[in-house]
């Protein structure tokens, strides 16, 4: 290895150090291990140290491919400490306002959204279902009186010939209106005999085909 490649080496494994520990921070403030179970915090650090063992060895293979110095480590700690006293401070707050402005923008847009395309919708199916009830309405009532209306029309046109019939049938003798009152009576035995007839057909079938 070159003097250039170990010097470049050098300040790869400082500047992977500082990259460490802002990523370990954010890692930190994103985790809230307090609010998470054990099993899951373990697996999380597992992950998070496979990956930036993983991160730093693409480069220092990139770099010097692949070779390890144990002046190397002490750069990855010079890194790291370098982060901890001069840029943690200011990397913490600017993180926190970059996440607040993400947080800020996505709760804007969302109530823009809702504002501006949910409500609108929301209030045209409002309108338009209160729209088809009322003509719906509407429409029933108008029936309603238009069939009390024929009906009331059909009484009074009615109603004289029903006062005739009624007059005919009481001076009829009482053995014609005796058999209209049996024959009556048979036809409309003979309808129920055909219904339950029908029925208990339908019944045995339907038992059949189960």
């Amino acid at each position: 290895m070159t003097l250039s490649t170990q010097f470049y080496t050098l300040i790869a494994m400082i500047g992977m150090g500082s990259c460490f520990g802002a990523a370990l921070d954010t890692y930190n403030l994103f985790l809230k291990r307090s609010r998470r179970q054990g099993w899951i915090v373990f697996i999380n650090d597992f992950l998070f140290w496979i990956v930036q063992a993983l991160i730093i060895f693409y480069v220092l293979f990139t770099v010097n491919e692949g070779e390890l110095r144990l002046y190397l480590f002490l750069a990855l700690l010079c890194g790291f400490a370098a982060y901890q006293s001069l840029f943690k401070g200011m990397y913490m707050r600017g993180l926190k306002a970059f996440i607040f402005a993400v947080v800020s923008v996505a709760r804007f847009a969302g109530k823009s959204f809702k504002a501006l395309i949910i409500s609108p919708i929301k209030w045209i199916l409002s309108s338009i279902l209160f729209l088809i009830l009322a003509i719906g309405k509407a429409v029933y009532l108008l029936l309603k009186g238009l069939c009390k209306s024929v009906l009331f029309i059909l009484l009074i046109i009615f109603k004289p010939f029903l006062w005739i019939l009624k007059g005919l049938w009481n001076i009829l003798p009482k053995f014609v209106t005796n058999n209209v009152g049996k024959s009556y009576n048979i036809v409309t035995g003979l309808s129920d005999r055909t219904k339950k007839f029908i029925i208990r057909t339908l019944h045995r079938w339907r038992n059949k085909k189960e």
